[in-house]
């Protein structure tokens, strides 16, 4: 591992045709080969990568490269093969040691069905698809979030449920502002129950402070004259149920208390539990939410996990995040589209309801396919075996149980003793928690067995398992309404109909193991399988969050490297790992920043300069972190107008806390300027946000730590090879300067970290799915990272050559250069033919294609990024249907096919097209096999499921759960 032996050389990039001589794992990751990449780079008119980076990258930002290694990487250890690379984290594994955990606090051990995790959470089908923004080619995984939704909502008696959250934790965070935001109480005083989890409470705290709302913690008791509840006005209530005690209550009190006070509120509610006792929805509450950790997705040192929020439909409008809805296609066939708010914050900026850009989807699959694998009638049987091993425990215990009432966590005091039964359960290989030195709490869940509460017993000196004679444990099912009633959660009880389902669902869909994803900001790159290998071997998936540190030394060793790589590669001095997405990457780099002019002094400085063309969360996360978005425009070609910028600067004053800059830009260029940007933000007392989203087009190339970056975030899930898996998981941590490291997200119950600023649930996010981005770098090594972001550079500039002619490039920098994404303008075309940009994306389904990213950063246009895992032929494939679509466009524009009747505005074409009545001036072959459809074979055809969806439809017959069986009478 040694940083200091030499580093085999990459493919020699001073000769495009040279033989390749770089580490195995490169040539298997990096699409062209040296042949496809001669051509690539005679198309785009250089010699070699190196030529394409003196050209193309500012050399005021460019990082000096010896012997194929840039100054930035040259700290990274050696590249290994990927036997070696499992060899290492096979080692790292091993240093962990898997307890029964039964410490709880949220996180509990879970059997995931292995047909669930063979055919999911290790299926490519799956785990590499992107966000259903287009809904034609997503069907699959669209009803299986409809499913998930429909769980949630069932479960918690609400109305509505949204796709998932991050996690717990900021679901709770999200139902705080949702109840802000929706209720008409002009109180900004929050009631948080005391009994809440401790790292729920931490997030709702740090996000509470920069949005003025005062946490106001009581003990919430039904059996309290007012449940509690203090004196003086409020806007809600948050409580749990159970509590982190393991305290057991009736919803009803806490419901009715909260609205007498003219508050609303929120309850966080374990679903196991829900099986057995009345939902808080049943009762009145206004939001439900929590986490479906426990329905079969391992603990995974704390992530990722799929949180959720529900709510009665009144405040369907209100709820943050993706919200799947049931429409209608052209051919009024039932089809699934996400509804409502997405992507709200590209939309409404500054005034978006919240910064999630993404979800926890790939989790949220997995957790909706265990409920229906199970069934009801499954769930109850798991969660009535774990409340009676529960009960065992406090029979046991006799008269030192604290609550009467409890569901699966046992809380006993044991005056003085805590300590010495903790350690008494570990040599037993039980992990119990220490709540304090004279109470221990023990959480039962679906994986403990007799063997494990005999070890509890024994571990306080009660030997033997209790018969229910000595403690009288409380009845706790109440529940008498129905849930999961649906078909999709009776249907498929066997492995073979599971099986048949899952790969139903997942024909339907378009993901990176059919079809390269071309989408511009969002870098679909290959998720290889030996990154992926890793996070199911319990070693890593099978731990708990809270372990004690001496047994999980090897993921701590894991995350301590991977930072240390991170920071090394950005050119930043410390990177935190917590923030489990992009967003709450951002939010948490601009909290360091608040909290840096805070310390300082300098409370004043709240203004946070935006450019025009900057990612929709940008000005979202500003506005939580307490900031005002003041926006600077852009000039024709896309760059930041510094002109304006000065002038904005020389306007606020010593006002101005933060800029924010997209590098490379939104527009796919990289500004010449952006060290004079920094300078000029930096001498005004400021500092400087960089997003990484772009990333990929700067490692081994350039460091933004160095040429004037405070903070940025990483999506691990763009530039680092974490799959997108639908929507989510993403990681998304955030390097930064030295002077901003005080300032990093820590956690309450991680002492190493702090306990200021928690952002995420757990203290190191979504830790599960960390060896993946820490096999990718080990395997690629400095001159592999390198070679991989000037491939994608290059590919990006060869589409641009290759369709400059039909598609006018909106923006490029000097020189012409594109950086790793290039902005294709219809905005004419659609002037002159009628096709628009959604006509285009449409058609592409016909030819086997995802569509690039639509309409963003400017409407009417295509942003596309190939990344540099794509070879040439399926460069060429994606260019050649780009050629024939706009040949068809030219005959709209010519007459030949009117408007509202051609390939593009019926597209896409299912294979129902085939039979049937057809009355379309084009034919059914030009439907669907178009001319520019690959004819080799290498290709298969791909056919969409349903035609094209009626958005505004189903916006206005909202329907977010899923349908009666008699809406499959057809």
């Amino acid at each position: 591992m040694s940083s200091n032996s030499p580093v085999p050389s990459s493919a020699d990039s001073s000769s495009a045709a040279s033989t390749v001589a770089s580490p195995v794992f490169a040539d298997r990751h990096v699409g062209p080969d040296a042949d496809e990449l001669a051509r690539i780079l005679d198309v785009i008119g250089v010699a070699s990568l190196d030529e394409l980076a003196q050209r193309a990258v500012p050399s005021n930002i460019a990082d000096r490269v010896a012997d194929s290694v840039p100054d930035g990487l040259a700290a990274l250890p050696d590249p290994l093969s990927e036997v070696q690379t499992l060899a290492r984290l096979r080692e790292l594994a091993d240093r962990n040691t898997v307890r029964r955990s039964m410490i709880g606090l949220g996180y509990y051990g879970t059997h995931t069905p292995g047909v669930i995790r063979r055919n999911v959470l290790e299926n490519p089908a799956w785990y590499t698809a992107y966000t259903p923004y287009q809904p034609e080619i997503s069907q699959g995984r669209l009803e299986a979030l409809l499913n998930f939704q429909t769980m949630v909502a069932d479960l918690t008696g609400m109305d509505v449920a949204n796709a998932s959250m991050l996690d717990e934790a900021t679901a709770a965070a999200e139902a705080m502002t949702l109840m802000l935001r929706a209720t008409k109480n002009k109180s900004r005083r929050l009631v948080v129950d005391a009994d809440l989890f401790p790292q729920t409470r931490a997030v709702i705290e740090t996000r509470a402070e920069p949005l003025g709302i005062e946490i106001v913690v009581a003990e919430l008791d039904p059996a309290l004259d007012g449940v509690g509840l203090p004196p003086g006005d409020f806007y809600g209530v948050i409580t749990q149920i159970p509590g982190a005690s393991g305290r057991l209550v009736d919803a009803a009190p806490l419901v009715a208390a909260a609205h007498e006070r003219d508050a609303m509120i929120a309850v966080g509610l374990d679903l196991l539990a829900a099986t057995l006792v009345t939902p808080p929805g049943e009762v009145g509450a206004d939001v439900c939410f929590g986490t479906t950790q426990r329905f079969g997705v391992p603990m995974g040192f704390g992530g990722p996990h799929a949180g959720y929020l529900s709510v009665a439909t009144a405040l369907t409008r209100q709820l943050p995040g993706r919200l799947v809805g049931v429409s209608k296609d052209a051919d009024g066939n039932l089809a699934y589209r996400l509804s409502l708010q997405t992507r709200e914050q590209h939309i409404r900026r500054e005034k978006a309801t919240s910064n999630i850009c993404t979800a926890q989807v790939l989790l949220a699959i997995i957790a909706a396919m265990y409920a229906s694998y199970h069934g009801p009638d499954g769930l109850r049987a798991i969660a009535r075996r774990t409340h009676e091993r529960a009960g065992r425990i406090a029979s046991g215990l006799g008269s030192a149980v604290v609550h009467g009432s409890f569901f699966d966590t046992v809380l006993a005091q044991t005056p003085g003793q805590a300590g010495k039964i903790v350690e008494a359960a570990r040599d037993g290989g039980v992990d119990l928690r220490l709540v304090d030195a004279d109470h221990v709490a023990v959480a039962c869940d679906e994986t403990t067995t007799e063997d494990d509460v005999r070890t509890v017993l024994a571990a306080f000196g009660a030997h033997g398992i209790g018969d229910g004679g000595d403690t009288a444990v409380a009845e706790i099912e109440n529940r008498t309404s129905d849930y999961l009633t649906h078909p999709a959660f009776h249907d498929h009880r066997t492995e073979t109909a599971m099986l048949r389902y899952l790969r139903s669902l997942s024909d339907k869909d378009i993901a990176l193991d059919r079809s390269m994803i071309p989408l511009g900001s969002c870098t679909m790159k290959l998720n290889a399988t030996t990154e992926m290998e890793p996070i199911t071997w319990p070693e890593f998936a099978d731990l708990h969050p809270f372990a004690p540190a001496a047994d999980t030394a090897g993921i701590r060793e894991l995350i301590g490297e991977l930072a240390e790589w991170l920071a090394a590669i950005t050119g930043y001095d410390r990177v935190s790992l917590q923030p489990n997405a992009g967003s709450q990457g951002e939010y948490a780099g601009l909290l360091a920043i608040r909290r840096y002019h805070l310390a300082n002094g300098d409370a004043q400085r709240d203004i946070c300069l935006i450019p025009a063309s900057a990612h929709g969360t940008n000005a979202a996360s500003a506005v939580m972190a307490g900031m005002r978005v003041v926006v600077v425009a852009c000039r024709e070609n896309g760059d930041v107008d510094t002109a304006d910028l000065a002038a904005k600067i020389a306007e606020h004053g010593d006002r101005l806390a933060a800029t924010m800059i997209t590098y490379p830009s939104t527009h796919g260029v990289f500004e010449a300027a952006i060290d004079q940007i920094c300078a000029a933000v930096h001498d005004a007392g400021g500092q400087v946000y960089l997003d990484g989203a772009n990333l990929n087009a700067l490692v081994g190339v350039a460091r933004p730590g160095r040429f004037g970056g405070d903070v940025s975030h990483l999506n691990l899930h763009k530039t680092f090879c974490i799959p997108h898996g639908g929507g989510g998981p993403g990681v998304g941590p955030i390097g930064v300067r030295e002077h901003l490291a005080p300032h990093l997200p820590g956690h309450p119950l991680a002492p190493e970290l702090g306990d200021d600023l928690t952002v995420s649930a757990a203290p190191y996010g979504s830790a599960s799915i960390l060896p993946i981005t820490y096999a990718y770098i080990l395997m690629m090594g400095a001159p592999g990272l390198r070679r991989a972001t000037l491939s994608a550079i290059a590919s990006a500039n060869y589409i641009a050559r290759r369709l400059a002619d039909h598609y006018p490039v909106l923006y490029t920098g000097d020189g012409g250069w594109v950086a790793h994404e290039c902005i294709l303008d219809l905005r004419e075309l659609t002037k002159e033919t009628g096709v628009t940009v959604d006509d285009v994306a449409k058609r592409l389904a016909d030819y086997g294609f995802h569509a690039p990213t639509m309409s963003f950063p400017v409407a009417g246009t295509l942003m596309v990024e190939p990344t540099e895992s794509e070879n040439l032929a399926e460069l060429d494939a994606f260019c050649d249907a780009m050629i024939a679509i706009r040949a068809e466009i030219d005959r709209v524009g010519a007459g030949q096919w009117p408007v509202d009747d051609n390939p593009l505005r019926g597209a896409p074409h299912t294979t129902e097209c085939l039979v049937g009545e057809w009355d379309h001036p084009y034919t059914r072959e030009e439907a669907v096999y178009p001319s520019g459809l690959p004819s080799s074979g290498a290709r298969a055809k791909a056919w969409p499921t349903v035609r094209r969806i009626d958005g505004a439809f189903g916006d206005r017959n909202l329907v977010c759960s899923c349908p009666p069986i008699e809406a499959f009478a057809d």
